[in-house]
């Protein structure tokens, strides 16, 4: 088995210096299958030229830009993607039940075994895998990337701030060809179950049945935003009245301007129509034996 092991030392909170040391003892790998990201984007240029080599697996140790990056230079080859996950929100790597040590989620390159699941395209060429949004969350994923520091506590302190600032958006929703207009203050499109940190935007995503997840979340009162809050943490937000949750694999969304986008939690400016897409069974990844999300 050729393994490349792709490492972002700046992801998350912790040091990463041990991740070499580790990788020798659980696989059996020495330096040079252990290369550490330079620049944003460098992790897809590696990540590419594995796929060129043939290498069998790629581990992506960081958080889920990293493993956005590594994951779509992986689509649709048969090199497979294993999530290290030591970032801030580790939403693909707890969707996954990926243990959140790094020693036992490098041992699952060993012990696991391969599946392939669906990802999310975004304008025919930007590939999501857990999450991608407008509205609300992704002013937040702006906020969160330009806070200067990461973790959970600066997400909700950036989470409550933005609340008071932001105002609800008409959209235009077309799912399998059928049209919703709405005025949301978030539409999620959700490949995974959750933004991150257990955060369950889209409670009932499976990345293996061929479709999308698309959580709307309709203007809700100040009295009402800690019921919200509190059903986000606890998979029931699809029990909340402020909440639409609709399937499909074709999404269009129209809205009266280019604005904000966040794609797996990275925030970007989109043109103001936008067409989302699975594409299902497109990316191996490696997972314990009996895990199916």
């Amino acid at each position: 088995m050729e393994l490349l092991i792709i490492v972002n030392p700046i992801a998350g909170t912790g040091s990463k210096d041990d991740i070499a040391a580790i990788a020798r003892e659980e696989l059996g790998v020495d330096d040079s299958h252990i290369v550490y990201t330079e620049r944003a984007g460098h992790a897809r240029e590696l990540a590419d030229d594995a796929v060129r080599r043939g290498v069998d697996i790629v581990a992506a140790v960081g958080g889920d830009g990293t493993v956005n990056e590594v994951a779509g230079s992986l689509v649709g080859t048969d090199t497979a993607l294993a999530v290290v996950p030591v970032g801030s929100g580790n939403g693909l790597g707890r969707h996954l039940r990926v243990p959140l040590d790094a020693r036992k989620a490098l041992r699952l390159i060993r012990q696991g075994h391969i599946e392939r699941f669906d990802c999310g395209i975004v304008n025919g060429d930007l590939p999501f895998f857990c999450t991608c949004g407008v509205g609300f969350d992704a002013q937040v994923s702006h906020a969160f990337a330009t806070a200067g520091t990461r973790g959970l506590s600066t997400y909700v302190r950036t989470t409550i701030s933005e609340y008071f600032r932001y105002k609800p958006q008409h959209y235009r929703i077309t799912i399998d060809g059928d049209t919703i207009d709405d005025e949301a203050f978030v539409i999620a499109i959700g490949n995974a179950a959750q933004y991150g940190n257990n955060a369950l935007i889209a409670p009932r995503a499976t990345m293996q049945d061929g479709q999308l997840d698309i959580t709307v979340i309709h203007r809700f009162s100040l009295v009402a935003a800690p019921i919200v809050g509190a059903r986000l943490f606890t998979g029931t937000l699809d029990h909340d009245s402020h909440i639409s949750i609709y399937r499909g694999r074709h999404i269009e969304i129209a809205r009266d301007a280019s604005g904000p986008m966040h794609i797996d939690g990275d925030p970007l400016v989109m043109p103001a129509t936008l067409t989302i897409d699975c594409r299902p069974a497109a990316l191996p990844v490696v997972i314990g034996r009996g895990e199916k999300k």
